[in-house]
């Protein structure tokens, strides 16, 4: 690693005069400073920001990412917005992956032991290397409690909410994304609108369903049970559920994620029926097959990247505004768009 001391002894200044000229400080010659720039530039040097910040005792304008896993949905845009808005701000970024759906699947969810093994080891190497902060990226929505309330650097929990609101927390505004897609089928003139919704104690699911309830009321649609089915977030269960919803007659099927409204489509294909004419259906997520089924997949786009920029921005607040009032908002719910494509029919008279 080339130091200050080499970058001197080539240039043939001292190792001070280097340092004023890295900082921007004014006392040295113009020839000088661009001969050492020059150098600097030539050889692509990088200051040790860490180095620097345990002789300052100053920050390290570096922020750990920590993803419960890469490879789960949503984890990858999150976490690309999350460094793009650190780097414009002047921050680095160190992603910590735990790979906990890799290792276990879903069987770590309530496995307080299997977290911990994970996770305490990481949590420890970022305090080692004096990260500024962590912003924590969930795999989907639930409470998180793995940070202790004297936590001694800030915290952020992205695509999650902290438990007892402990820490600033950015999510989808689920409630609202599934409150739009149904009147929207409401507007469409349909009455009979059946729920295919995920896992049932899963808080994306009962936000939605939440959502789903609420425009029914307003929209003067009486809820009904036996149009509610309830998946696992796969195409399979999408399938499974149109034909017990479908025998009930709905006109349109909500579906909570695009995943299952692909097993709507498998079922409606193999009975002959005509998505879009014989019965609507939305999705959620808008993930890249909505726009490749036929005919293509109205449903909600959620803005990950939204989430990831937004994390980034409520940390770098709380490291920078030191004259904050406290009352910032705990929870911020970041809005779906609607995506409207060609599988909705309009059946108003």
């Amino acid at each position: 690693m080339v130091t200050l001391k080499d970058i001197a002894k080539k240039c043939g200044v001292s190792p001070s005069t280097v340092s004023n000229i890295l900082n921007s400080k004014s006392n040295v010659g113009e020839q000088t400073r661009q001969r050492v720039l020059d150098y600097v530039n030539e050889i692509g040097y990088q200051p040790n920001y860490f180095a620097q910040s345990i002789r300052n005792q100053k920050n390290t304008r570096v922020i750990s990412i920590i993803t419960e896993d890469l490879t789960v949905f949503g984890a990858t845009p999150v976490v690309e917005a999350i460094m793009a808005y650190c780097e414009d701000m002047n921050y680095r970024t160190v992603l910590m992956n735990l790979r906990l759906y890799k290792k276990w699947h879903s069987t770590w969810y309530n496995d307080a032991e299997k977290v911990k093994a994970s996770f305490n080891p990481v949590i420890q190497e970022a305090l080692a290397i004096r990260v500024d902060g962590i912003i924590y990226v969930a795999g989907h929505c639930r409470m998180i409690n793995y940070f202790p309330p004297d936590f001694p650097i800030p915290a952020v929990i992205s695509y999650g909410l902290s438990q007892d609101n402990v820490y600033p927390s950015i999510i989808i505004d689920d409630e609202k994304g599934g409150y739009d897609l149904t009147n929207y089928l409401i507007a469409k003139g349909h009455k009979k609108i059946g729920l295919i919704a995920g896992v049932m104690d899963n808080m994306h699911t009962k936000s939605r369903l939440i959502g789903y309830q609420k425009a029914l009321f307003e929209g003067g649609v009486l809820f009904n049970p036996s149009f509610v089915y309830y998946g696992n977030w796969r195409r399979e269960s999408g399938y499974h559920g149109a034909k017990l919803l479908l025998n009930e007659g709905v006109t349109a099927v909500f579906c909570m994620n695009d995943e299952m409204a692909a097993g709507v489509y498998d079922y409606m294909h193999e009975y002959n029926l005509r998505v879009g004419e014989d019965v609507s259906i939305v999705g959620f997520d808008n993930m890249e097959l909505s726009d490749y089924l036929h005919p293509r997949l109205t449903t909600n786009e959620i803005q990950l990247g939204e989430i990831g920029k937004k994390s980034a921005e409520v940390m770098i607040e709380m490291l920078e505004n030191t004259e904050s009032t406290g009352n910032e908002p705990v929870i911020t719910k970041i809005p779906c768009t609607l995506i409207e494509r060609d599988s909705v029919c309009n059946i108003n008279n």
